[in-house]
Formats: structure tokens, C-alpha cells, sequence
């Protein structure tokens, strides 16, 4: 049965939405292209800078495990505008550091509001979108991811190029300050979860998302990004240290990349609505090896080659969290979405995190600038991709909705 088309309030409260998830995905992904400016700059090895991208993540985890103590006790909107406001201020202290510890702790303060507005942003989809438009609104939200790498990275880099690397984070606060205002103008009061649970205890708060069901749902989440950040951060240092590019043609291989993703998204939200989450989600699962391999073992190649490589790899990867939430997110009641999804984007982000730690542990770099052990990395990504059609499966096989856990 196909789903009714959104109304207008609908899709613009969406549009909003991804304004917002743009300014958080743009802030966090353009740390990576700059990795070589940064190794450079800052003289700090792959390592260092493993750490520099994990430290946004694991603060955002930390953040989201804190989250379900409060998340759900308040109106989402004022939640969502207090976190935006606090992102934006640590994204101009990330372009007024002067050492790799003070980019480092403004790296951090930003992913410690950035986790908690992907909760709340996805807690609001689930509690004003239907079931059967679910995916399709995820699809939108997350088409941001797409936009960012087309739009927003090419762009940071652009500006970087000529203006410093410092531009491309002050440009970004300015952005986001002004997509704060539109979602304080715009975004109405959001408080119908307060009259499920009126006055539940943080420790009852806690009680009601631990159950091994739940639990599944975010081992699930961390298995599909664990996957993915054993490889993203350190795909700009591998295609100028291994494949032969140059810094200036990153822009175009992150553009493609984007265009890509945009496309793919899109289409993944509408295939989820359509199909249901847990067979998309295990296609892309099995999709998502082969590039792995592919981009992992290739050769130094031709422009083109790399950058249709990369596009195949970026599209199929980022795809996977839509089905992932879709499938979560429909199965916890309203009451406790927000504390959940907090939970979740901590899974999410520690997974992340880790990975990029773990990954920069087995990387090395060679006196050429070539990074040394990236394609036993793909192996192992590849193999975290199989255990997770396993819980997948195991997830799958329950016929009983995780919306059973006591509220």
C-alpha cells in the first residue's frame, strides 16, 4: 500500500529539520578533508588526528548517555534550540584555535551538543510522521548528508583554499545562527510526549529503555557505524597518500560523492517505506562490502576511476542509517523516544569514535605520506558488516514490538 503524500507543514518542518542536521553533518565532516592540512599544521600524526575526529563523537555519546536522564521532560522545540545555540557558539571557538588542544576542545564541546540534536531531531520525526512516511522523512532529514558533502564541503574547502581553514568554521556559525532564528520562528511547541509520562523519575526514566530488546536495537546502530568510521576518516589522506590525487581535486571527489548521496538517500527512504527496513537494511549491508574492498585495494588509478569509486562507496554507505532509525524508532513508544534515541546517537557516536581511534591505531603513515595497513582495515569492516546481518536477523526474528518495554 503506498503512503499519502506529506502535507506542506509536514515537509517544511522536515526541510527545517535537515537545515539544521546540514550545519551539524557539515561541522563534522569537514574536519576530515582538511586531515592533511591539519597533520601538517598542527605537525600530529594519523593518530592524533584519529583522536581530533573521535573526540566530537565520543563527547556526543557521552552527552546522549546523560540525555536519557532529561531528554524526554521537556518541550522538544526549546530542547532542540538550546542545543543548536550551544553547537553554534563551540563552532566559532573551533575557528578561533590556535593549537591542536584548543581545536581539540572545541572539537569536543561541539559533538556534545551535536549528539543530542540528532536525538531530538529524529524523536520529532517519530512523534509528528506516521509509520508508513517514516522512511521517507528520515530519507529527507538525512539528505542533508548529501547536500553537506556536495554543498557544504566543497564549499569549506573552496573557502579554506583561499581564506584559511579558519573561514570555513566561522562561515558555518553564521549559517547556523541564521537557520536558529528560522527554527525558533517556525518550529512549533513540540510537548505532546509530557502527557504519557507525566512526572517519571530519572530512575524510572532509565528502567523503561533498558530491555534486552532495546538493547539490540542499539548494537545494531553501533555495528552499522562501526563499519562505516573504520574507513570514513582517513579516506582523504589514502587518495593523496595511495591513489595519486592531489589536495586540489579532493573537492571533486567529495562532490561527486555528495551528489551521490543526495540521490541515494532520497531513494532509500521511499525503498524503506515500500520494502520495510530490515530487508533494505540487510541489501546495503551486503551492498557495502564490495566497495569497501574495492576502494580499500585500489591501485594509484585515474581521476574518474577513484572518484566513481568513491561515489559508489559514499551513496551505499551513508544510506544504511536510514532503514537502521526507520526500524527503531517505529517500534519505541513516544514517551521515551527522546531518552532512547539518545541512547542510540550514543551508540552511534561511540561507535564512530572508537572506530576512528581503532583504525588510526592499525594505520600508519610511510615516509612518502602513503597510508600503510588501510586495506586490512577494509577486511575487518567488511567483517563487522556480516556480524551485523546477524543482529540483524536476531532482531528480525522478534515478533514482538520493543514498544512492550514499560513505560
Amino acid at each position: 500500500m503506498s503512503a499519502s503524500p506529506p502535507p506542506a507543514s509536514e515537509r517544511r518542518l522536515l526541510w527545517l529539520l535537515a537545515a539544521v542536521q546540514f550545519s551539524h553533518l557539515v561541522d563534522f565532516m569537514i574536519i576530515m578533508p582538511l586531515g592533511p592540512e591539519f597533520m601538517r599544521l598542527f605537525h600530529i600524526s594519523a593518530a592524533q588526528f584519529g583522536v581530533l575526529v573521535s573526540a566530537y563523537t565520543l563527547a556526543s555519546a557521552a552527552m546522549g548517555l546523560l540525555g536519557v536522564l532529561w531528554l524526554d521532560r521537556f518541550d522538544r522545540k526549546r530542547t532542540l534550540l538550546g542545543l543548536f545555540a550551544g553547537f553554534i557558539a563551540a563552532t566559532l571557538m573551533c575557528g578561533a584555535a590556535h593549537s591542536h588542544l584548543a581545536l581539540l576542545l572545541a572539537r569536543t564541546v561541539a559533538g556534545a551538543c551535536a549528539g543530542l540534536m540528532g536525538a531530538v531531531i529524529m524523536a520529532i520525526i517519530g512523534d509528528v510522521v506516521p509509520p508508513e512516511r517514516r522512511g521517507s522523512a528520515i530519507g529527507t532529514v538525512m539528505s542533508a548528508l548529501g547536500l553537506s558533502a556536495v554543498v557544504g564541503v566543497p564549499l569549506g574547502l573552496g573557502v579554506a583554499s583561499v581564506w584559511g581553514w579558519r573561514m570555513p568554521f566561522w562561515s558555518l556559525g553564521v549559517f547556523a545562527g541564521a537557520v536558529w532564528l528560522g527554527l525558533w520562528r517556525v518550529l512549533p511547541a513540540l510537548n505532546r510526549h509530557l502527557t504519557e509520562s507525566p512526572g517519571q523519575s530519572p530512575g524510572s526514566a532509565l528502567l523503561s529503555i533498558w530491555t534486552p530488546k532495546l538493547a539490540l536495537g542499539w548494537l545494531l546502530t553501533f555495528s552499522v557505524v562501526i563499519s562505516s568510521f573504520l574507513l570514513i576518516p582517513y579516506l582523504s589522506p589514502y587518495m593523496v597518500g595511495n591513489l595519486g590525487l592531489s589536495s586540489s581535486q579532493l573537492p571533486l571527489v567529495y562532490l561527486g560523492g555528495g551528489a551521490a548521496t543526495l540521490l541515494c538517500t532520497r531513494w532509500i527512504g521511499r525503498m524503506t517505506d515500500r520494502h520495510g527496513p530490515v530487508r533494505v537494511l540487510a541489501s546495503l549491508l551486503l551492498g557495502t562490502m564490495v566497495p569497501h574492498l574495492l576502494f580499500t585495494h585500489l591501485p594509484p588509478s585515474p581521476f574518474p576511476v577513484v572518484a566513481l569509486v568513491f561515489a559508489l562507496f559514499m551513496a551505499l554507505t551513508s544510506s544504511r542509517v536510514i532503514p537502521t532509525i526507520a526500524l527503531i524508532a517505529s517500534r519505541v513508544p513516544p514517551a521515551v523516544r527522546g531518552r532512547y534515541l539518545a541512547v542510540n546517537m550514543a551508540a552511534s557516536d561511540g561507535a564512530s569514535g572508537i572506530a576512528a581511534w581503532v583504525s588510526g591505531l592499525m594505520i600508519s603513515t610511510a615516509p612518502g605520506g602513503a597510508l600503510e595497513g588501510f586495506g586490512q582495515t577494509g577486511w575487518i569492516a567488511v567483517g563487522v558488516s556480516a556480524l551485523t546481518l546477524c543482529i540483524l536477523w536476531t532482531l528480525g526474528r522478534s515478533t514482538a514490538r520493543l514498544s512492550a518495554a514499560p513505560t
